[in-house]
């Protein structure tokens, strides 16, 4: 990742792309490791070292003259609050998005509900054939009482061989996708395609629906392995997940359909990353089980990934100048991880050092973010936008993000020319979900 050394006035967390990939120290006392804070990154109460990224690099990522970064008025105040308060006061304010709710726009998602029947919703899977927990982990009533203990006996046993690295990965991973009763929230804002009565039989709000039931299992199955491994700090665990739901997320444009579902697209795509990933450790460390579980929850989200890269597709086609320039905004502003709020009531800075820990464990790297808006971008067919059907704000959305990912590929190898110039000493965070044991953060 990459290395800068920001000053006070830069710890506004609008100055989202200042440390774009970087290496950073964190200012508390609780470890200062190096941190990846979201999908891309986040300033908030951290520093990074040694060099000030140049103004010039930050105005290229962020966008050019023509869009600077945006210095938010709070730009003194660090912190969880400060990043909440910034966002919800822009949640108003903000015409760039807002014009996404004018009926001209709206009026597209009624228009393409037959479609999303036809295209969407049959790519949801039925509850007498998905997976569920039961199926992955050992069920007493039909192992009997000797089979289910020898079977959680083989789990503890394997789960033994976790690396704590990975360990703290999986409990991040879980306590994310244990905080479904946010994201269900979440496309039941979008204006026009939310459930308006909670049983609605519109193609949408089906859709919203049984998505939220398939992603139910996710937190299930993984919560109870982690029960079973007995590795964990279960109530610490715990802890955390009713912080985060009470805590909510921080998303951009959060009642635009446009804005949302590209949202939606890169976070399944992130999450299928991260849960392969897992799998794949899991395995070379002889823990079939977690393996299994991890393996089948990626391929829920890569199906998840299909259904809203198929969304925003369909509205590339029928309305590009709309759509890039809704993706433009959303990456100008960063994706965010869902958990970024998330705390066990003891690190302030949990999720940035659970970030760096899955950094340095390959389970989900700044380059995958870089990676991912490579994908979407020729998914989506954003580079063959042809100018004639563009505004002149949408030709520069389509430049702007068609050139994002080489600009993000030569800050992170300007960081490792920096990196390999300095030695970084290493640094570690104790994390109370395993007990309080310290993980190494340091990137290097």
């Amino acid at each position: 990742m990459l290395q800068a050394k920001m000053s006070a006035r830069n710890d506004s967390v609008d100055h989202y792309y200042l440390i774009v990939f970087v290496r950073r120290r964190c200012t508390r006392t609780s470890g200062g490791g190096r941190i990846m804070a979201d999908m891309s990154m986040n300033t908030t109460n951290c520093t990074a070292e040694p060099a000030l990224l140049p103004q010039a690099d930050a105005a290229e990522l962020a966008g050019g003259a023509d869009h600077p970064p945006r210095l938010s008025k709070r730009s003194a105040r660090t912190g969880r609050g400060a990043a909440v308060a910034a966002r919800h006061e822009e949640e108003g304010t903000d015409d760039e998005w807002l014009m996404y709710l004018e009926p001209a726009k709206l009026e597209v998602f009624d228009h393409l509900e037959p479609w999303a029947e036809a295209n969407v919703v049959p790519l949801l899977k039925p509850a007498e054939v998905a997976w569920q927990p039961t199926d992955l982990l050992p069920d007493l009533a039909s192992l009997g009482a000797d089979g289910f203990h020898a079977a959680c006996s083989d789990i503890t046993a394997r789960a033994a061989g976790l690396p704590d690295a990975h360990l703290v990965c999986l409990v991040g991973n879980m306590v994310t996708e244990e905080a479904l009763p946010t994201y269900q929230s979440i496309p039941n804002r979008f204006e026009a395609v939310r459930d308006l009565t909670g049983s609605s039989g519109t193609a949408w709000a089906r859709w919203i629906r049984g998505w939220s039931a398939e992603e139910n299992r996710h937190g299930d199955v993984l919560n109870r392995y982690l029960f079973l491994s007995g590795r964990v700090d279960m109530r610490q665990v715990e802890r955390t997940i009713h912080n985060l739901i009470q805590s909510g997320m921080v998303m951009n444009a959060a009642r635009s359909p446009y804005h949302g579902f590209i949202y939606v697209a890169f976070q399944e795509r992130a999450t299928s990353i991260s849960h392969g990933n897992t799998a794949r450790r899991a395995k070379e460390y002889g823990d079939v089980a977690l393996a299994r579980i991890c393996g089948a929850i990626a391929a829920d989200e890569k199906r998840h990934e299909l259904a809203y890269t198929r969304i925003v597709g369909k509205l590339f086609e029928i309305d590009p100048d709309g759509a890039v320039r809704a993706l433009a905004y959303m990456m100008r502003r960063r994706i965010v991880m869902p958990a970024s709020l998330m705390t066990d009531g003891r690190d302030g800075d949990l999720f940035a050092h659970y970030a760096a820990v899955a950094q340095l464990a390959g389970i989900y790297t700044a380059s995958d973010y870089r990676s991912i808006l490579e994908h979407l971008i020729k998914q989506w067919g954003v580079k063959e936008l042809a100018a004639a059907e563009l505004s002149d704000d949408g030709r520069r959305a389509r430049d702007y993000v068609c050139a994002l990912p080489q600009k993000i590929r030569r800050l992170e190898e300007k960081a490792h020319e920096r990196s390999g110039q300095k030695t970084q000493p290493a640094t570690s965070a104790p994390f109370s979900w395993i007990f309080d044991k310290p993980v190494n953060n340091t990137m290097g």
